[in-house]
């Protein structure tokens, strides 16, 4: 017999434990190597831990609640071991990648050594959406010579559609009886009538209510996503002493820009010209003019960051928040500006963002208008020390100055919004930061090529 150990991951930079929520096996269960064996959790992220092995699960070293360290050792797995002996043996978990959902969730892929970049058909980690391949199902799939595109068609059964070695095998079974001409119709009607039903839904999850004596009254458990938000916000309070300023800026010629614009746009890049990335580009050029925003605060220490990494804070179905990054964002043109929003947007409300688009921002845009509203005092996203609101875009009568007098015209108006730490940017830089950015959005080009 042989005995494996499994230990808790490493899950991405900072990040030195995780809370257990859940036990998806018992001590004497019977496991398929890159099963789940349990769900963990972070203040980032959730993450599914899967078995490297097939055997049966002999011990288990922490309980639902507890807290263990990255590399601490959760279960032992006993195997079948081809020399029948009791030497221990270890498993290190190495190259590990994520893939989160919409709730911040992850899942693992331990990387096979025994896979070469340079193997016929390689598979990667993940299919060009986003969907998640095991070492074991990508093994199936290179040995079964099983091309991209055909697993992308895969439905996968497993948690956020992970494909599992049931799935892979199942398809191979329909590929080589012809079925698959056959099932096709069924799953697309059985998507569109999940769709509906998403639809329908709202996808809002239930909640948890508890009884309360006061029948006017009904009290709601946070879940534990909502929990670590406003352990963030109020941690973000705490630290940072909060000061917004505002400035109201005419975007009329921008706005009549974008319209111009948005029909060439979409029809050579097939992609949507939003007004995302025109913000995200004057922040970014205004970052640069005014470094001392693109900071960070170690005790008695400011951290000036050489990188412009803008995060865009997005509101997901079930009511929770998560921001992708856009790194070196002063570095990419507006067109690549305009793919990276949507993309990013994109996955993370199907969730299948990874990690890394989720860390690392020195800055934050979060768009109030979104919601039709004017405007809002965002807090500060720590450990960055500003975050901009953008408001909604409305039409109004305003004063244009011109050299043949001034006079009334009807505008496209919105205002800005920053809070910034007043322990390092004080009201001047603060107030001349944003500024710059609505002077760079004020004077838009209005003969400018896309």
């Amino acid at each position: 017999m042989a005995k494996i150990e499994v230990y808790l991951p490493a899950m991405g930079e900072g990040i030195i434990e995780a809370t257990i929520t859940k036990w998806l096996k018992e001590k004497g269960d019977v496991i398929e190597e890159d099963d789940s064996l349990l769900e963990v959790a972070t203040d980032k992220v959730d993450s599914e831990v899967p078995s490297p092995v097939t055997g049966v699960v002999s011990e288990i070293f922490f309980e639902e609640g507890d807290t263990p360290k990255i590399g601490d050792t959760l279960a032992i797995i006993t195997t079948e071991d081809e020399e029948n002996n009791d030497t221990a043996k270890e498993v290190e978990i190495t190259n590990v990648e994520f893939s989160t959902v919409a709730t911040d969730s992850l899942q693992l892929d331990i990387v096979d050594d025994s896979m070469s970049e340079n193997s016929p058909n390689s598979v990667g980690s993940h299919t060009a959406s986003g969907k998640f391949l095991s070492p074991l199902v990508r093994n199936i799939a290179i040995k079964e010579n099983i091309k991209p595109e055909e697993l992308e068609s895969i439905s996968g059964s497993g948690r956020n559609g992970r494909i599992s070695k049931d799935d892979i095998l199942d398809y191979l079974r329909k590929r080589e009886s012809g079925e698959l001409g056959v099932i096709v119709k069924k799953e697309v009607d059985d998507a569109v009538a999940s769709t509906e039903q998403i639809v329908k839904s709202n996808a809002i999850p239930a909640v948890k209510s508890v009884q309360s004596e006061d029948k006017d009254v009904e009290i709601i458990e946070m879940g534990r996503m909502r929990k670590l938000i406003a352990e963030h916000m109020l941690a973000s309070v705490q630290t940072s002493p909060h000061v917004t300023s505002f400035v109201e800026i005419d975007i009329t010629e921008l706005v009549n820009w974008r319209n111009k614009n948005k029909d060439i746009f979409l029809k050579r890049e097939n992609e949507k010209l939003t007004f995302t990335p025109l913000f995200i580009e004057a922040t970014a050029k205004a970052l640069r003019d005014f470094p001392m925003v693109n900071v960070s605060v170690d005790g008695d220490k400011i951290i000036r960051k050489k990188n412009i990494n803008i995060g865009m804070a997005a509101a997901l179905p079930d009511g929770n928040l998560i921001v992708p990054v856009i790194k070196n964002a002063d570095r990419i043109n507006l067109i690549g500006l305009a793919k990276s929003v949507n993309d990013l947007a994109d996955r993370a409300r199907k969730g299948k963002l990874l990690p890394d688009e989720i860390q690392g921002g020195t800055f934050t845009i979060t768009n109030f208008g979104s919601f039709d509203n004017i405007t809002g005092t965002p807090i500060i996203n720590q450990p960055e020390v500003a975050i901009l609101g953008v408001g909604s875009i409305k039409k109004k009568p305003a004063v244009v100055e011109t050299p043949q007098g001034d006079f009334i015209a009807i505008r496209q108006i919105m205002i800005l919004s920053l809070s910034y730490d007043h322990r390092v940017v004080d009201g001047a830089l603060g107030g001349m930061f944003l500024r710059r950015i609505g002077d760079y959005l004020e004077k838009w080009n209005k003969d400018r090529t896309v």
